[in-house]
């Protein structure tokens, strides 16, 4: 019996390359995490320890988020164009509701590998999935409020930077909760915790302006012209982000200085914050995002083909690398002689990861080959499944 493929809607393929492409760099930072020599001791981004290869293997990760969380908003105006306002809502507000819940259940499992969930991580999942509950609730509004509310909390954020936040009162706990930290540890009892590391409102705008780009989507947009507006947009904000970082004031809690040689002070310069996203992280990353979008526009190429096969099915294959990665971690902990003692740490979120186990740098980009490899032929499975199948909860997946 043969399947018949069922009705699509339209997808824009500059959004799914762009997607695959962030997706794929993306499992080359959790790659680092799980398995080089320094995961979990120190951080790429230090400047008194790094060098440049380790710092642009961690740098060039800051862009999936972003980009991942602004096309979630782009896409989200695009499937609303079939929709009524109340349709969209409630459709954005379920599926948040249904992100969060697997991020707690299955990207926590997958992270953890502890049935128990000792530990319960929170990341941009959480984070996609709060916003989508705030899209969906502005949805019923007008489109100046979702871009004025994105604006403030974007470029707003930041003057928490000057604010103390380190109360115990129930104002400075949600403040650090929701936009002004960088992580967040919630006891839930004495034996389990929340480990939040996305503070989730600074997303939310992020979602918000994506959805408010999505508009020069719309049917009678001509595509030359959105062409030129993306291309645009995306010099604008990567100049503006020169401009601001160099002036080195508002916009960023870490600023950068001169270092011991010039490529030091570049990779200062380059050093923004990630937790909570800061205007100049944020400028740095979706500025160059939108020009590599502007020039996929009209891509038919191979690699273009192949980036497409994953970006279409993100959060199948977000599920999935997690799983690969830390089965992949089971069997060469064990291969390097550790035994049951030594799967638990509490100072580390991830079981089978002790503290000095791992390799180095070379071989950490081997194994994230052989990962996004493995990827290629379920991606194109699933993706070639949710063409021919209509079942209900694939628009969930």
């Amino acid at each position: 019996m043969t399947v018949s493929p069922t009705p699509t809607k339209q997808r824009v393929h500059s959004i799914d390359i762009l997607r695959g492409l962030v997706m794929l760099i993306m499992a080359l930072d959790h790659v680092r995490d799980f398995f080089h020599i320094h995961g979990m001791d120190d951080t790429p981004t230090n400047l008194a320890t790094t060098t440049p290869f380790l710092f642009f293997t961690r740098w060039i990760t800051h862009f999936c988020a972003p980009t991942f969380v602004f096309l979630s908003g782009v896409s989200a105006f695009i499937a609303g164009q079939r929709k009524t306002k109340k349709e969209l809502s409630s459709f954005l507000i379920r599926r948040g509701l249904w992100l969060i819940l697997a991020e707690i259940t299955i990207i926590t499992l997958a992270l953890t590998y502890d049935p128990l969930y000792h530990k319960i991580i929170l990341q941009v999942i959480w984070a996609i999935g709060f916003s989508m509950i705030i899209l969906g609730l502005l949805t019923r509004t007008s489109m100046t409020v979702i871009v004025i509310t994105g604006l403030l909390l974007v470029i707003g954020h930041n003057i928490f930077d000057y604010i103390r936040t380190d109360g115990s009162d129930i104002g400075s706990l949600l403040t650090k909760a929701f936009i002004a930290s960088g992580f967040n540890a919630i006891p839930l009892g004495d034996n389990h915790v929340i480990l939040m590391f996305y503070t989730a409102l600074p997303w939310a705008g992020v979602m918000l302006l994506g959805y408010a780009f999505g508009t020069i989507y719309r049917s009678y947009y001509e595509a030359r012209r959105r062409k030129v507006l993306i291309l645009f947009s995306g010099l604008t904000i990567t100049i503006l982000f020169i401009l601001l970082r160099f002036i080195n004031m508002y916009g960023d809690p870490a600023q950068w200085s001169v270092q011991k040689d010039a490529t030091y002070t570049l990779l200062s310069f380059l050093n923004t914050t990630k937790y909570p996203p800061s205007l100049m992280y944020l400028c740095m990353t979706i500025g160059p995002a939108l020009i590599i979008l502007a020039l996929t526009e009209t891509a038919q190429n191979r690699i273009a083909k192949i980036l497409m096969i994953y970006g279409r099915v993100p959060f199948f294959y977000y599920m999935l690398h997690f799983f690969i990665i830390h089965t992949l971690l089971v069997i060469l902990f064990y291969v390097s002689g550790y035994g049951t003692k030594d799967i638990a740490d509490p100072n580390i979120p991830f079981n089978f990861r002790p503290l000095h186990f791992g390799y180095d740098l070379g071989t950490v980009y081997l194994i994230w080959f052989c990962v996004i490899a493995s990827l290629y032929f379920p991606c194109k499975w699933f993706n070639k499944y949710k063409t021919t199948h209509s079942q209900w909860w694939l628009s969930y997946v």
